[in-house]
């Protein structure tokens, strides 16, 4: 697993400590109204969820702030539990533009704050994330939510769907990891723009 550069000091496991199957999965679902997000932490098969909430942006109005917040926010997240990994739903294709052009703008500021920290990004599309977690592409944010409280023994549900979605991402990710994924992996801008070029501005 390829070490990372953080900012504050590392409180997990040392390399001679921690088994190589031991990380920390951040998920994000963007946003520029509500960003959901899941920390999971993974031993060995076991997953445990460590934090999930949301990042309200319906009382900012300039879209420039949102930006700076979504980036900010997601800044504090990584400082604060360390991932190893960067999970993010890629936006999906609708009729309204620009719903997409700014659902994208959000993917993309919280990717950059994931590559300022060196840590590889996963990309997967929402119907990857639902057959991964339920077995059907076509899945419910409700059906989506319970198949995860079930999983990881969640007591007390978000109010917001926002939650489980970032937190949906994760877990995709850490099943896709496990030897099924057919994504790839990006660990800088250069890459990800040369297997993304419709996101070159």
């Amino acid at each position: 697993m390829q070490k990372q550069d953080h900012p504050v000091p590392h409180v997990k496991k040392t390399s001679a400590q921690k088994k190589s199957t031991d990380k920390i999965i951040l998920g994000i679902d963007p946003g520029t109204v509500i960003m959901g997000f899941g920390v999971l932490q993974i031993s060995g098969r076991n997953m445990q969820l460590c934090e999930m909430g949301v990042i309200k942006l319906d009382k900012l109005n300039d879209p420039a702030l949102k930006l700076k917040t979504i980036f900010e926010k997601t800044v504090e997240l990584i400082n604060k539990h360390l991932p190893d990994e960067f999970a993010v739903e890629a936006p999906f294709f609708g009729k309204n533009v620009q719903s997409m052009l700014k659902l994208g703008r959000a993917q993309g500021v919280a990717i950059a704050a994931a590559l300022t920290h060196n840590i590889p990004i996963f990309e997967y599309s929402p119907k990857k994330i639902k057959m991964s977690i339920t077995g059907n592409g076509n899945a419910s944010k409700e059906q989506v939510a319970a198949m995860l409280q079930n999983l990881l023994t969640i007591r007390e549900m978000p109010k917001y769907l926002d939650a489980t979605d970032g937190l949906a991402a994760a877990v995709c990710h850490h099943f896709q990891h496990n030897g099924l994924s057919t994504e790839k992996k990006h660990s800088s801008w250069k890459s990800f723009l040369a297997d993304n070029p419709g996101r070159k501005a």
